[in-house]
């Protein structure tokens, strides 16, 4: 067996399984709010394109996705990141995913020197996606973690060039999971001198990157190239999973450095993740479409208003950035997730099981994540069940 595979944690959700498994819930109808699933309904023309394509079916997916996929992906970004006409090519610097949990994982078999000694760093925030630690090991890499600030991303500017010197992958996100934190345009340019400087890719997942609310967008790292005039060592990670409710389809996309993408396309002619035809068409509509994309944002800001006018009063909490979490703070996070689920049936996700004790500190421990992806009824409901347990529960 490979023995990377002993360094890998238990995910999350198997983690939160095993805190809750002796604890008998409150009489009530169970609230989850730990895990980021969208259930918004699924928007009418993906279905519509998925059903007309099934005699896709009968065909093999081609790796490098049709190009109208990869045509309607490249206009999306050109038009939300106010590329140069031109400057992002569908030939070149795109290639469909099947979502970007799958790219983000892959991309760090491709990318990162077997069997170097010392292993190479792959730098991540600290609490961060799983994905990112797992990719970074089973790839032979060593993850580095960076520690969120209050501000809720890492403070990039602070890293020794020492770090820098040895860093082969850094993973960034922005909007993050779970703070909701945006990393800002001029710091976004800063990491892409960066990697050009030291060498190494930067992957920039932005899959939370169009639930922003009544916000300004966030920027993304394609821009950031883009004011450079080059993609060089820049690769942007998309889902439709967040951004258009359909986490069951599994598609998204990963753009960028072309000389990157080709020695992916190799890598993944290989693994084989080739998109079925039925689901590139439903990835089409959607990409082509920017009406129920803002119909989300517009359920995501009336749950956060709802949910946030119940809590406040009694947890400091405050609306993110980016994205559909809640990061409180609490005394004890797993304490905190075993008492409220007895209480009040109400389920969420332990800060510490999304952070790892690096540098001196573990940067989740006290916290919780809360997912607004129900309906507002049930995240109204689930707020005034945390406001009932708060009352009669100290943080």
């Amino acid at each position: 067996m490979n023995p990377q595979l002993d360094l890998l944690q238990a995910y999350p959700f198997e983690r939160l399984r095993a805190l809750l498994a002796d604890v008998e819930p409150a009489d009530l109808a169970a609230i989850d709010f730990s895990i980021g699933e969208p259930r918004h309904p699924a928007p009418g023309m993906v279905t519509e394109a998925i059903i007309e394509h099934l005699h896709g079916l009968a065909e093999y997916p081609k790796v490098r996705g049709e190009e109208r996929l990869r045509r309607a992906i490249a206009a999306w970004a050109t038009q939300r990141f106010a590329l140069p006409a031109g400057f992002l090519d569908a030939d070149r610097h795109v290639l469909p995913a099947n979502g970007s949990r799958e790219a983000l994982f892959s991309i760090a078999q491709t990318v990162l020197p077997p069997c170097a000694e010392p292993k190479p760093l792959v730098l991540m925030p600290n609490p961060f996606y799983q994905i990112y630690e797992g990719a970074a090991l089973l790839a032979g890499g060593q993850p580095y973690y960076l520690n969120c600030g209050p501000a809720g991303q890492p403070d990039f500017l602070a890293i020794d060039e020492a770090i820098w010197a040895r860093t082969a992958l850094l993973y960034i996100n922005s909007p993050h999971n779970p703070t909701g934190a945006v990393i800002p345009a001029e710091t976004l340019a800063w990491l892409v001198a960066k990697a050009r400087q030291h060498g190494f890719v930067l992957a920039a997942d932005e899959c939370y990157s169009e639930i922003y609310g009544e916000r300004e967008r966030p920027p993304g790292i394609l821009e950031a190239a883009a004011g450079t005039g080059s993609l060089d060592r820049v690769l942007a990670f998309h889902s439709l999973s967040k951004r258009s409710s359909i986490p069951g389809a599994r598609s998204g996309f990963v753009a960028g450095d072309a000389e990157i993408l080709r020695a992916f396309l190799g890598y993944r002619t290989y693994m084989g993740p080739a998109t079925p035809p039925f689901i590139q068409a439903g990835a089409i509509a959607a990409w082509e479409d920017e009406g129920h994309v803002q119909r989300t944002r517009a359920a995501y800001e009336a749950k956060f208003a709802a949910v946030l006018e119940i809590l406040q009063p009694a947890l400091e909490v405050e609306r993110p950035a980016g994205g559909f979490y809640l990061w409180p703070q609490v005394a004890d996070g797993e304490a905190f997730a075993r008492a409220l689920y007895a209480g009040q049936n109400v389920r969420c996700l332990p800060g510490a099981y999304l952070a790892r004790a690096a540098h001196g500190q573990h940067p989740g421990r006290d916290r919780v994540r809360i997912a607004l992806v129900g309906t507002l009824e049930e995240c109204v409901e689930g707020a005034q069940r945390i406001r009932r347990f708060l009352a009669s529960h100290s943080l």
